[in-house]
């Protein structure tokens, strides 16, 4: 659904008018199964960029200047899809960091493998296929996690079971980048209308707005940075919190 999105101006005013709680019986379901998740993003991950790399570039591009990955630090990313962010954060880490990805989709990893392989990245990146809200993590082992356009995609009672895991994954003092489509009170139509279509295509349009930055303060992260941006009309929250 991504690829029905365009960016849009920045409007900062926006969040003013927000109003936030991650478990509010507003936000939608996510009915898709996982193995629907994956088939579906397996035949989407040879097309993916081209439908959707320069509508989400952006948005990601922000949210990794926000969590300003730096040299020798490990950090994971969830949702890694075809591996641009991935790649950025191997440059950033050095070679005596490193980055690990996790992601559902076959299809996925195997675009990023290529792209690592090509940037001659492959050394620094641990890829694994699997769900981040299952996925046993070992504690206090990250400096760092990033989420881009994924959080919106976990199932509601799944959310807090993600948050929850990063907040054990990640050191004292790390850090927690998020970006994710957010919805207001009251919501505008494109939102409306991205309900809309999510509530009938739930297996194409499977991603949702939700209430990302309560969602952080609720899972035990402290808020450091906000801000959010306009993407055809769809609120986008850049996130950043410390454990």
């Amino acid at each position: 659904m991504m690829a029905l999105l365009k960016a849009g101006k920045n409007r900062n005013s926006f969040r003013d008018r927000l109003q936030f709680h991650p478990m509010n019986p507003s936000i939608r379901p996510v009915p898709r199964t996982k193995t629907q998740a994956r088939e579906s993003y397996n035949k989407m991950s040879r097309w993916y960029d081209a439908i959707s790399g320069n509508t989400e570039k952006k948005y990601r591009d922000l949210g990794l200047n926000l969590l300003a990955a730096q040299p020798g630090e490990r950090i994971l990313e969830i949702g890694f899809g075809t591996g641009h962010a991935l790649v950025t954060l191997a440059q950033a880490v050095g070679p005596q960091g490193h980055v690990t990805g996790i992601d559902l989709s076959d299809g996925m990893a195997d675009i990023t493998r290529q792209r690592l392989a090509q940037a001659n990245l492959s050394e620094r990146v641990t890829l694994l296929r699997g769900d981040a809200a299952t996925h046993p993590f070992e504690p206090d082992t990250f400096d760092a996690a990033f989420m881009s356009f994924t959080l919106e995609l976990f199932d509601t009672p799944e959310i807090p079971h993600v948050l929850g895991a990063c907040l054990r994954l990640l050191r004292p003092g790390g850090r927690l980048g998020v970006v994710t489509l957010v919805k207001g009170t009251p919501p505008g139509w494109p939102v409306r209308l991205y309900e809309w279509f999510h509530d009938r295509l739930p297996t194409m349009v499977d991603c949702r707005p939700i209430f990302g930055r309560a969602a952080l303060q609720e899972a035990g992260f402290k808020l450091e940075k906000v801000d959010t941006e306009m993407m055809w009309g769809l609120p986008v929250e850049i996130l950043l919190g410390r454990k």
